[in-house]
């Protein structure tokens, strides 16, 4: 029986959030408080004290469910994963997980990317769309159809009938359109800041490369399912190319979790704020344990 770690990504936070494990345990505080010196804010304080807006802002956002996730992996008792994986953002905590990046490298990372992701949502104006009842290949197909220069794609595999689409917002809007003609139950626009996972995100991955690429990686010591490729990667270097081509990239949720099955994995674990994450993987396949 093999055990998997699975992260949560932008979305999943709340007010409050992790202020129960800072209370009672010694070392999730030394970790929020390590936080706020490396961002030069009181991360923290918006987390336990903020409202659900102030948890909104981008800069906020990413760090805060980055330092929950870590933070619950490590304070849990369960021995170490024989695999693990993240969705979106959640992938930096599955590499601190696994033992690919530090803890604080992987926050400043974290920071460099919602910044970079703010920047392209300005430069960028685009937005996502949460499409369901569909099969995954007729989405991508109404996706490619929609021209005339405009940019949507299929942007979050989550399990099977549930796909976020992702691009210019005349475009999503001609998607949706398409997609509810095409038999969908659902195509409707998240309320989100831009378009992730898209090309759109170009520019946020080029600013976000020089900070990766003087980022030392080291050799995970179980595997770790990635985004762009949904399969095991435990070589640096070729984490640290999936990692570069993430926010332009597609989530393989569906795929990673199915691999990861086939690789053995009978047991997942969930760990960040939220449990969307569990949902899915039963809704991928209902006969492994979620915890």
């Amino acid at each position: 029986m093999l055990k998997a770690f699975v992260f949560p990504g932008q979305g999943s936070q709340f007010p409050g959030m992790c202020k129960d494990l800072y209370d009672a345990h010694a070392e999730a505080r030394e970790m929020c408080q390590a936080a706020d010196r490396l961002l030069g804010f009181s991360l923290t304080d918006v987390m336990f004290n903020g409202t659900a807006d102030d948890l909104k802002q981008t800069k906020v956002t990413q760090p805060a469910v980055f330092l929950h996730s870590v933070v619950a992996q490590r304070l849990m008792t369960i021995e170490k994963p024989d695999m693990v994986a993240g969705h979106s953002l959640g992938e930096f905590s599955a590499l601190v997980a696994c033992g690919a990046l530090r803890f604080e490298d992987a926050l400043l990372l974290v920071s460099a990317r919602a910044q970079a992701m703010q920047a392209a949502c300005e430069a960028n104006p685009g937005t996502m769309a949460a499409v369901l009842g569909l099969p995954d290949e007729k989405v991508v197909e109404i996706c490619d159809q929609i021209t005339n220069d405009h940019v949507v794609v299929a942007a979050n595999f989550n399990c099977p009938g549930q796909i976020v689409i992702s691009g210019e917002i005349e475009a999503v809007d001609a998607a949706c359109v398409a997609l509810k003609e095409a038999g969908a139950r659902r195509a409707l626009r998240l309320n989100v800041g831009g378009a992730f996972h898209s090309p759109l995100m170009a520019p946020a991955a080029e600013d976000l490369k020089a900070a990766i690429l003087k980022t030392d990686f080291q050799k995970p010591f179980c595997p770790i399912y990635q985004n762009v490729t949904a399969k095991a990667a435990t070589a640096p270097e070729e984490i640290r190319e999936n990692l570069l081509k993430q926010l332009t990239s597609p989530v393989r949720w569906t795929q990673s979790v199915q691999n990861m099955i086939a690789d053995g994995a009978t047991e997942f674990y969930e760990f960040g704020p939220g449990d969307v994450l569990k949902g899915m993987i039963r809704k991928i396949n209902p006969e492994v344990q979620v915890g």
